[in-house]
């Protein structure tokens, strides 16, 4: 029998299909988020007239989703604490802005941008999170620098 390629190895050892998938995911959503909260408001802004910054959305955890994505596929030792932390964190925080904001909705084109992209982030870490505890020290000890 021909030994396993590298790639199978990958997916044998540790369920690398499936971190590549979230890593993807991550830079996917690190990018709609750049574009809806800085790239669309800048656009915006000068096309009427306004001041550069009149309709950003400031916001920087594209980079922690960034950070995250690559700790992912490069897998250091930290990555499983990381990636928990980060999917708490989003989790609480995403379901905090959404329950406050369904309570007054205004579905203008930045909420809606916006409401859509913390459900994608939502949906992001619910299943990051379960996959996370699934694995719990397995994950946690198959880094590449543990």
């Amino acid at each position: 029998m021909p030994p396993a390629s590298s790639a199978e190895a990958r997916g044998a050892a540790g369920g690398f299909g499936v971190l590549a998938f979230f890593a993807h995911f991550l830079v996917v959503l690190a990018a709609w988020t750049l574009t809806i909260k800085f790239a669309f408001p800048v656009a915006f802004a000068l096309s009427e007239g306004s001041p550069l910054a009149s309709y950003i959305y400031w916001d920087f955890w594209w980079v922690a989703h960034l950070w995250l994505a690559w700790a992912l596929l490069r897998r250091p030792a930290y990555t499983y604490w990381l990636a928990l932390g980060v999917s708490l964190a989003e989790i609480a925080i995403v379901v905090t802005k959404l329950s406050l904001f369904l309570l007054e909705p205004q579905w203008n084109i930045w909420d809606t941008n916006w409401f859509i992209n913390k459900l994608f982030v939502l949906l992001c870490f619910a299943l990051l999170l379960p996959y996370l505890l699934a694995r719990g020290r397995a994950f946690a000890s198959a880094g590449s620098n543990s």
